[in-house]
């Protein structure tokens, strides 16, 4: 389970986290949503370990990232695309990456076909699209088989095709008993994909709850979320 309480996070003068506090449980999807600054990606960095908060803790199992030994067999993450170098093969990239934490190689074949990617295993990156970029980052995600996902904007290049795939293969890995934490501009997406939403908005928790809670008097969640963070006026 992801824990996360009490964060706060300045730059300087500004205040970009305040007192944020949510869980995303297992065998759960939690969709993440708010407007561009609203601070999605300042709380999902702290999570990860990149950044450092002011006050507040984020816990996976109970423990902060930066403590697991081995983090990608128990986190698996796709922050800003595959951060793989153009240079490099799909099955490079993946190789460094287990051997880094110790995940078996058998598994760079396995999570290639996952995510459609098998017949371009020896492809370089540079050659990529972008939906190519998003399924390589994903497999990259997947590789120490983790039993917490966390993605931003995973969709991102996707063609129909490729978001329908993606929509089925995250409600199944939660089925099995694991945890999701997807941030998502894509609200159709979220409805139809996520058990529970945070709604963040200017640094700030505004709502939280089931899809049904969460859009209780309102004809959508995009009307929902207009509502909850003034967007649109």
């Amino acid at each position: 389970m992801i824990e996360i309480s009490g964060l706060v996070k300045r730059h300087g003068v500004q205040t970009v986290l305040r007192e944020v506090s949510f869980t995303a449980k297992a065998g759960q999807v939690t969709g993440f949503l708010g407007p561009n600054g609203a601070g999605k990606s300042s709380t999902l960095r702290i999570l990860l370990g990149l950044d450092a908060a002011d006050s507040g803790t984020a816990l996976v199992g109970g423990k902060p990232y930066r403590s697991l030994r081995n983090p990608l067999r128990t986190v698996g993450s796709l922050l800003e695309g595959s951060g793989a170098h153009r240079s490099r093969t799909a099955r490079g990239h993946l190789s460094w990456v287990a051997a880094s934490n110790g995940i078996p190689r058998r598994r760079i074949a396995e999570v290639l076909d996952v995510v459609g990617l098998g017949d371009a295993a020896r492809t370089r990156v540079g050659a990529f699209s972008l939906g190519m970029h998003q399924r390589l980052g994903l497999a990259t995600a997947l590789l120490g088989e983790p039993d917490v996902l966390v993605l931003d904007e995973p969709v991102n290049g996707l063609d129909p095709h490729g978001i329908r795939w993606l929509r089925e293969f995250l409600r199944s890995y939660a089925e099995q008993g694991r945890t999701v934490l997807l941030s998502s501009h894509l609200m159709s997406e979220l409805a139809s994909t996520a058990d529970r939403l945070v709604v963040i908005n200017r640094g700030a928790i505004v709502h939280s709850g089931t899809v049904t809670e969460v859009t209780a008097g309102h004809a959508s969640l995009e009307d929902a979320f207009f509502a909850l963070t003034g967007e649109g006026r």
